[in-house]
């Protein structure tokens, strides 16, 4: 599945560069939903919520009520969650409340699940410089991707994996990584960050990992165009 990304700060659609500086604004969030309205699933982030200085929840809701959003952004209790299942997300994205600065969230997580359903949670697993990093990719865990997924996969239904050494850079992504990933858990896995071309797609496609796409297609790299005849 190809997943087109829409990033909200300040009320407009952004791109950034490694979550740090802005590359670009898209245009108005309605606008942007109806382009990639060939596509089954949209991702939404609200960065700053993820950042903690305020919400997006209005442009949230209304994505969320006009197409199947999986929405991300400052999910770091079990009442936020289920809000934003309320506002209509179909999953929601956890992830630096998912760690603790020794190890996984377990308390955490598990209230999470049980309040809105394992199935509709996507765990967040940004790594750079072979590091899961948090708190808008700003702060270094000790732990490694490929070394907690599989202590995860209690809690969510898969995975959404960013290369953020990449993330925004048009430099291609690692594939390498995404294939230890795959290996690792049989849970859904979702890759972003650094994905540029359409062979990058293919072989991701072709290990049976779903691809999150941001700045290849805001920049006309990537054709939507050409990517809609690859949906299934």
């Amino acid at each position: 599945m190809i997943i087109p990304c829409i990033d909200l700060m300040d009320g407009k659609v952004v791109q950034l560069v490694q979550g740090k500086e802005k590359a670009l604004e898209g245009e108005a969030p309605l606008v942007m939903l109806e382009k990639f309205s060939a596509f089954p699933v949209i991702q939404v982030i609200d960065l700053d919520a993820a950042l903690g200085r305020g919400t997006n929840d209005e442009i949230v809701e209304l994505l969320a009520s006009r197409a199947t959003t999986r929405v991300g952004g400052g999910v770091r209790t079990p009442e936020r969650a289920r809000r934003l299942v309320e506002q209509g997300a179909s999953r929601v994205i956890v992830g630096t409340s998912a760690f603790t600065k020794t190890g996984v969230n377990h308390e955490l997580l598990k209230c999470i699940a049980a309040e809105v359903g394992p199935e509709r949670i996507l765990l967040a697993l940004d790594s750079k410089g072979g590091r899961i990093v948090v708190k808008g990719w700003q702060e270094a865990t000790s732990l490694a991707a490929e070394d907690v997924i599989g202590e995860l996969e209690p809690y969510c239904g898969g995975f959404l994996c960013t290369y953020v050494d990449k993330e925004g850079m048009m430099q291609g992504t690692d594939l390498e990584w995404f294939a230890r990933l795959r290996a690792a858990t049989k849970h859904e896995i979702t890759a972003a960050g650094g994905v540029t071309t359409m062979d990058d797609v293919k072989a991701l496609l072709a290990m049976d990992i779903h691809a999150a796409l941001g700045m290849a297609i805001y920049t006309g790299r990537l054709s939507l165009s050409e990517l809609a005849t690859m949906v299934r």
